[in-house]
């Protein structure tokens, strides 16, 4: 159970939109220094505050930390000893085995549940396609808000400041740009932008998936199939293997590196650099 200092880091985090998995001990067999109810937070970017386990323990604790965030699924993370085995035997759905070899003999398993931020849409105009899409997406979890911190910016004004918003967009990098316009009018609006060509090429007009909608609610569908589906097609989380112990490790900038390669403790690119030189 999360306590103390980190139930007020929780809140932090929470109020700046900052994902991130709460990672509890709920299993810890001798030799560990670690106990049931021993808990942490994962940050995105890897940072661990709190303690699960040694740093070994924590390079296992931060990959798939990172994988929960991404799919936004809670898991039970078993850590055990050793190389993994040839026939190693299927686990329960929820249930993830990592083979440590780092691992002095004991075993761990830590709770992961993911604490994710809900996605920001930002929807410009007072059109009744707007109003149905803001419906419609606080209905699916998203929160209808400012252009602050974006997952998708829908411009449906129906002309009003259309360059301004869609220009800021694309420029800030928001993952999904979208105009609701005709095939014609979005074309002039699209070359009309000063950006560069690459990121013209990102805007979504007409928006939405071609399902054949006609009112309002149809198309406000459309755009938010068209959203969720650009979600769904983000990059995975990226990992590596420690080429000195064989351990696998996310790629993130909390992560032990040097030269391309990745590590699950500093000990490990130490022997690495070491034999480089």
């Amino acid at each position: 159970m999360i306590k103390g200092e980190l139930v007020s880091r929780m809140e932090e985090l929470r109020a700046s939109r900052e994902p991130f998995v709460t990672a509890t001990v709920v299993r810890a067999a001798k030799p560990t220094s670690v106990r049931p109810g021993d808990s942490a937070l994962v940050l995105a970017d890897g940072t661990i505050e709190g303690f699960v386990g040694g740093v070994c323990a924590q390079s296992s604790v931060r990959l798939h930390a990172a994988r929960a965030l991404e799919t936004g699924e809670a898991i039970l993370l078993r850590l055990v000893a050793g190389v993994a085995p040839a026939d190693a035997p299927a686990t329960p759905d929820g249930v993830v085995v990592a083979h440590n070899p780092c691992l002095s003999g004991g075993s761990l398993e830590i709770f992961l549940e993911p604490q994710p931020v809900a996605p920001r849409m930002v929807i410009v105009g007072e059109t009744p396609i707007a109003r149905a899409l803001a419906d419609l997406a606080a209905a699916a979890g998203y929160d209808v808000g400012d252009e602050t911190d974006a997952a998708a910016v829908v411009v449906a004004s129906h002309g009003e400041d259309e360059e301004a918003v869609l220009t800021r967009a694309l420029l800030a990098g928001v993952p999904y740009v979208a105009l609701v316009a005709s095939p014609r009018r979005g074309r002039a609006v699209r070359d009309s932008l000063d950006v560069p060509e690459a990121l013209r090429d990102r805007l979504h007009t007409p928006a939405g998936l071609d399902i054949g909608a006609r009112t309002p609610v149809e198309i406000a569908i459309s755009v938010l199939a068209q959203i969720i589906a650009s979600r769904t097609a983000q990059p995975h989380v990226t990992s590596a293997i420690d080429p000195v112990c064989g351990m696998e490790v996310v790629v993130s900038e909390a992560t032990p590196s040097f030269e391309g390669a990745y590590f699950c403790c500093e000990s490990c690119r130490s022997k690495y650099a070491a034999s480089c030189a």
